[in-house]
């Protein structure tokens, strides 16, 4: 079972930045494509940006430019780096641990809010 844990989130003004961690359970990064999702209220889940188990990475259009998804090895621990962020970005983030084999688990952490506001 995997488990993930997102921390970081909290009140910035706008134009600031914040940095959110996900630390796995393990290391599966080779066994996982890892991903950023937000929610903002009345809205539904999207995708942020994505990581792949072989280091590719993919981001939503809103957000290009401004936020960079990695990751530390060492430290079974996805990063998003935020800059430059706006009231849109307002919502729970949420890590995502997508398998790249058919039978493991697909997991998600609890999620961590951003709020973005003068």
């Amino acid at each position: 079972q995997v488990q993930l844990v997102e921390s970081g989130g909290g009140l910035v003004q706008p134009g600031g930045s914040l940095r959110l961690s996900c630390v796995a359970s393990g290391n599966i990064f080779s066994l996982y494509n890892m991903g950023w999702y937000r929610q903002a209220p009345g809205k539904q889940r999207e995708l942020v940006a994505t990581l792949t188990n072989n280091g590719r990475t993919n981001y939503a259009d809103s957000v290009k430019g401004r936020f960079t998804i990695s990751r530390a090895n060492a430290m079974n621990t996805v990063y998003l780096q935020m800059n430059s962020l706006k009231s849109d970005d307002t919502a729970v983030y949420y890590c995502n641990a997508a398998p790249v084999l058919v039978g493991l688990p697909n997991a998600w952490g609890q999620g961590t809010q951003v709020t973005v506001s003068s």
